[in-house]
Formats: structure tokens, sequence, C-alpha cells
């Protein structure tokens, strides 16, 4: 009787340390950009931020996306242990069946929640030195490199629209990937990306050819509509002084399916381990308090008490 009692016992503790052990781990599929991109080398930054600093209590599993629509379209079927990232606005779009969700609406897309936002896509216009381009009015005339089908690429051509730019810039049909290759070999003057700073193929840029990365008037990023950007003094090889762009905000979402406490957990360890993480890669530096107000929409419930036990501003909007 005493030995069943005991073995009962025993089985009944070990029984109920596998479930505090399964409660404890928080486990986390994170889904943002193709492999190989600077978004998808973040999210394995985030991951390993994640696991150190939950003391392994959160793993993150990255997932690579052929883009963001793709990652909000993936709401309809995923679960609670879902996070992936986009520029706030496709967020927009998908609950009101616009743009690329237009006849794909879903009541689901009503779920999206925030938890906490990432570097920015940051606009950058890099021109030779040789070519003697100091401002925007200084590429007429001068070869550039778009790109295409990119963000960076369809920016910077709305970009020399506004600018008065349009049909007196003559556009090189090369590939981005072969852009420093390009602007130092003199087949281009310059070349437009868009990637949290620092960018690599701009630090690449710096570091082998004399270059500058333009800034944007007030009035110009006013004319953007985006988000004023200031890249610090520094942040490349020979840039004396701050770069003032424009960015397109992205942030890590995930829906109601997830729990309150996960979600709290989740946002509480990115902002604890931010510092180390822009200590291993520069582009987290980018990242503050002021990024907050370019969430658009609600935030999920267990990230909003981390904010309000941290004192973040909030918008009525995002609560």
């Amino acid at each position: 009787m005493f030995k069943s009692t005991l073995m009962a016992g025993i089985t009944l503790a070990a029984g109920l340390a596998i479930a505090t052990t399964a409660q404890a781990e928080t486990r986390i599929t994170y889904k943002s950009a193709k492999a190989g991109s600077s978004y998808y080398q973040m999210g394995v930054e985030l991951a390993e931020a994640m696991k150190s600093g939950s003391s392994g209590d959160i793993i993150v599993t990255v997932e690579e996306s052929q883009g963001s629509v793709q990652n909000v379209m993936e709401t309809r079927a995923r679960g609670g242990d879902y996070v992936f990232t986009t520029p706030p606005a496709l967020v927009g779009a998908a609950k009101g069946g616009k743009g690329p969700f237009e006849g794909k609406e879903s009541p689901k897309f009503a779920n999206i929640r925030a938890l906490f936002p990432i570097p920015s896509l940051t606009m950058h216009f890099v021109v030779s030195k040789a070519s003697g381009v100091e401002d925007f009015a200084g590429l007429e005339g001068k070869t550039l490199l778009l790109g295409k089908g990119s963000f960076g690429a369809r920016e910077g051509e709305k970009y020399l629209g506004l600018f008065g730019l349009e049909g007196k810039v003559k556009l090189a049909e090369v590939e981005l990937s072969n852009a420093v290759a390009a602007l130092k070999n003199g087949q281009i003057d310059g070349f437009v990306t868009a990637g949290s700073w620092p960018a690599p193929n701009v630090v690449e840029a710096a570091a082998s050819a004399d270059v500058t990365v333009l800034s944007l008037s007030d009035d110009q990023v006013a004319e953007t509509k985006r988000t004023r950007t200031v890249i610090p003094a520094g942040t490349y090889s020979e840039q004396a002084s701050e770069i003032v762009t424009t960015s397109l905000p992205v942030v890590a979402y995930t829906t109601t399916a997830m729990d309150d406490e996960a979600a709290y957990q989740l946002t509480k360890t990115f902002w604890d381990t931010k510092a180390s993480l822009s200590e291993t890669a520069r582009w987290w530096a980018g990242v503050d308090k002021d990024l907050m107000g370019t969430i658009q929409g609600k935030i999920h419930p267990g990230a909003l008490r981390y904010y309000q036990e941290a004192g973040f501003p909030l918008t009525d909007a995002q609560q």
C-alpha cells in the first residue's frame, strides 16, 4: 500500500515537472524574408537573442519567406506560435481588402496585432565622389542604377519624379547585385538601395570606393510622405556628417491566437536584449521608442502590458 502510494506520488511529481517545463518553454515560428537577405539575418540574430535572453525558455525557428504579402496572407492558416514581419501599411491593406489583398479578404486579418518594431527599410542614394554629385539636383544627366522590382527601385523612381528628375537621369540596365562593381569601374554614377542601416552594399561601396550618400532636405522628406530618418555620422566609412533620408517602418506582428503571456515575454525579452543585439549588429541600433509611433492599429494585449509597465508612449489607437 505504501509502495503504491509512493510510486503514485513520484509519477504525479514527474508529470507536474514535465508540465511545468512545457509551460515554461515558448516555441515561435518567425517568418520574415528570403534566406540570404539582411532581414533573414535579423531573424537569426533575434532568435539567438530570444534564446539567451530568456535562458532558453523562448525558442524561435526562423522560416524563409517570399515577402511581406505572403507573411500577412499566412495568418489565415497559422496558429498562436506565428510571428511575422511586414510594413504596417500592408496590415491596413489586408484588413481593408485593398492592394494585393483585394479579392483575398479574410476575417482573420482583423486579428493581427503588433509586438515590436524592427529595423526600417531605409533609402540610400549612393553616388561616387568622382561624379561630383552633392545633392539631388546634381543627378541630372548622370547614370543611376535603381534595380528592378524591389521597394528601393520603386521608391527611387518615385523620388526622381517628385524632385523634377524624371527623364533627366539615365537609368542603368544593371542588376543591383552588381552595383558596387559598376560604381567602381565608372559604369554608373550612383545607385539606389533600401535596407536597414548600415546597409551591407553601402558598407561595401564606402569601404572600396569614394562615395557620398545624399541627404534629403526637410521639404523633400515631406514630399515623399515617408518617415524621416537620420543615419548617424560615422555609420559608413568617411561619413563625416549625418544623413537625412526616409524609411518604411517594419514591425513584428502576431495574432490574437497567441496567448497574452507569450506575447508579454516575447516583447519584454526583445527590449531587454536590444542593447546586446545592437552590439552584435548595428542595424538594431536604429530601433528605439520613437519607432513605436510607426505602429498602426492595435498592439497585442500581452505586449501592451509590457509597454504600459515600461512607460512606453502609446496612442489611443494602439491600445
